[in-house]
């Protein structure tokens, strides 16, 4: 399906929108919404936004991942699971064991298997071959990557395991990310793009190109929310 573009001047309020209009959805149809999040500075004020509107979602119906993680401790100011908590985690009533927390203070390795466990043991109580996710949130970086997918890595070529270990180009190097199989088994993936400078990178995404362009899920969307 060809990605669709949204471009839109209420950046913020049209994320949440969106994150809440496929909740309700997935909910009404499974009775459970598994949302994917975002590293990266651009999510921060989707995450407060949403968490002001806690009331418009059953919480405890809400199952939550990280596309990748920084390998530091979960309170280092990199880690994506410190950002996502303090924006949004710790301020709705989302019980613990609803996080699939990537634990970035242990092995990288053992960290993408713990993840890969915990997915495969929730597809299996629900019947799939592989876990989807109802909503995986997504970045775009400079350089075309998008979780820790970047250019040139052997993770591109991941073809049976979920979650790997790899490495990025910036500190801190060492990281934990979903594979393409993860990403493509999703039923919607949403990009969340809110800078200008990046649209010469958005557009050779949207021909197909960079680590970000080869997220095509086989049976989902893919929507590039473009704020302008």
């Amino acid at each position: 399906m060809t990605p669709r573009v949204l471009r839109t001047r209420n950046f913020v309020k049209d994320a949440v929108s969106l994150i809440l209009e496929t909740g309700r959805e997935a909910i009404a149809r499974s009775g459970m919404f598994r949302l994917g999040l975002a590293g990266g500075s651009t999510p921060r004020a989707v995450y407060k936004a949403l968490a002001s509107c806690a009331d418009d979602l059953p919480w405890e119906c809400v199952q939550i991942t990280f596309g990748d993680e920084r390998c530091v401790p979960a309170d280092n100011p990199d880690s994506n699971f410190h950002m996502a908590f303090e924006a949004l985690l710790c301020r709705v009533p989302l019980p613990v064991g609803n996080v699939f927390q990537i634990q970035g203070h242990i092995d990288p390795n053992e960290a993408a298997a713990q993840c890969e466990a915990q997915l495969a043991a929730v597809a299996k109580r629900m019947g799939e071959p592989i876990y989807r996710h109802d909503l995986l949130l997504l970045g775009l970086g400079e350089d075309g990557h998008t979780a820790s997918l970047f250019p040139g890595s052997p993770a591109l070529e991941e073809t049976q395991r979920l979650v790997v270990a790899t490495t990025g180009p910036k500190p801190p190097p060492q990281r934990v990310t979903f594979t393409y199989p993860l990403l493509n088994a999703s039923r919607k993936v949403a990009f969340l793009l809110n800078d200008p400078k990046k649209e010469s990178v958005l557009e050779a995404a949207l021909r197909g190109e960079f680590p970000s362009g080869k997220v095509r899920p086989t049976d989902g969307e893919v929507v590039w929310l473009v704020g302008s």
